[in-house]
């Protein structure tokens, strides 16, 4: 019945290729990537090089735009639940462009400043949150859900077409153009990525509400709980919240320790994260038919270990070159294959067994327990490599990231083998 009534139509058996909604999302969101990849590796390169920023800088910039998803997470999955999903991307995506754009007019009159830097970090960090969350809800009301673990796959593809392309293109943008108007390709990116979106056809579901009035703050805290109260969502959320307090302690220091300690300059540190790119790229592709080959339980612990492996691999780069260089592209291989392996099956998992009119608050809370402690560890991070040193640093994130996994070997998602059915009503 839903493909006589939609032009679009359900694609059930059939390459996602083929569901031209699912196109148009995939293509706005590869150009989209791309141009936040040139931004992501920019801005460090703007506050570095041109603002001579220091660790502590390095990390209370990262930690201004990750807290967005500790203050606004949970908020923005209860908008998300109430509206339809793809007008809020649209004008997140509209939003990012225009205050991105402020980066390459300031560099212009000469007037770019750290202060600057921390708001448009401040601004863009809460528009991501509401794009990431709608997005993250969008996809199982565009595809079926026996078509979600696919499209989390090619969607994942564009995030390492965009990880390959994206910072070798940044190396070359900034030394050519300087880092602050090569952050102008990536407003240009989120202005295509809307037009994009825009063009997608297929109706959304009407917000139902319920029939009962709810408290606003239990609707804001209502994902969280459901969250801490499922089984395998539990020691999912336990993992992220873990993980990513000591990813903290590592991403902001990342660019100051490849340029500063290890000597390598914009163009090699591009190569690098590039290698990243194709090691993303296999695990998004490669990550369904992992998880059918060693059961989800074991994918998601035997992810978790390379990745902390390729993480140690980054303190113990050292030597004459091209040897430092080596050591980083290995270690973004091993753990972009890693993190893109865990992340699509992941996902899938969670949209698979979340309630449609939980989904948006859901996936908030995951937001707030991965996206929200992050700027926690870019501070801790940044006080510690100024006591410590920054391959120190590096180290502690290193046994943090090991110690996580046991969130994963002591729960019920050990035993997981293959996808459940779907939402688990038991959990209320």
């Amino acid at each position: 019945m839903d493909s006589i009534t939609n032009a679009e139509g359900i694609v059930r058996s059939r390459s996602l290729w083929r569901h031209s909604g699912f196109v148009k999302l995939w293509i706005g969101q590869t150009i989209s990537e791309l141009g936040s990849r040139i931004t992501r590796e920019g801005l460090p390169l703007t506050a570095v090089l041109v603002l001579n920023a220091q660790p502590f800088q390095m990390g209370l910039m990262t930690a201004v735009g990750a807290a967005s998803a500790l203050l606004f997470g949970l908020v923005a999955g209860v908008y998300v639940d109430r509206m339809r999903r793809r007008p809020i991307m649209i004008v997140a995506d509209l939003a990012r462009a225009a205050i991105l754009l402020s980066i390459p007019i300031a560099a212009y009159f000469h007037v770019l400043a750290m202060a600057q830097l921390y708001i448009v970090i401040t601004l863009t960090g809460f528009f991501t949150v509401f794009f990431d969350v709608a997005y993250q809800t969008y996809l199982p009301s565009l595809v079926e859900r026996e078509n979600l673990l696919e499209g989390n796959s090619k969607l994942a593809m564009s995030t390492a077409t965009a990880e390959i392309a994206g910072p070798s293109l940044t190396g070359m943008l900034v030394q050519l153009l300087t880092a602050p108007i090569a952050i102008l390709f990536d407003a240009v990116s989120f202005l295509f990525s809307a037009l994009c979106v825009s063009l997608i056809r297929k109706p959304e579901p009407a917000y139902q509400p319920p029939a009962v009035a709810s408290d606003p703050k239990q609707e804001v805290m209502a994902g969280l709980r459901f969250v801490m109260r499922h089984p395998m969502l539990r020691p999912l959320a336990g993992f992220f919240g873990t993980a990513f307090l000591f990813f903290g302690f590592a991403g902001p220091l990342y660019v100051l320790y490849a340029i500063r300690e290890l000597h390598l300059g914009p163009a090699a540190l591009g190569f690098a994260i590039a290698v990243g790119g194709v090691g993303n790229m296999i695990g998004s592709s490669l990550a369904p038919r992992i998880g059918r080959w060693l059961g989800l339980g074991r994918t998601f612990i035997g992810a978790v270990l390379l990745l902390t492996f390729a993480l140690a691999l980054i303190p113990l780069a050292r030597g004459p070159a091209p040897w430092p260089l080596a050591f980083l592209a290995v270690s973004q291989l091993l753990g972009d294959i890693a993190f893109a392996t865990y992340l699509v099956n992941e996902l899938t998992l969670r949209q698979t067994v979340a309630p449609e009119n939980m989904l948006g608050r859901i996936n908030a809370a995951m937001q707030l327990l991965s996206r929200g402690v992050y700027p926690i560890g870019a501070m801790l991070g940044g006080l510690l490599a100024g006591y410590l040193g920054i391959r120190p640093t590096f180290a502690i994130a290193v046994c943090g990231l090991l110690c996580s996994t046991m969130w994963l070997i002591a729960s019920p998602l050990v035993h997981l083998r293959d996808m459940p059915p779907g939402p688990d009503s038991s959990v209320k």
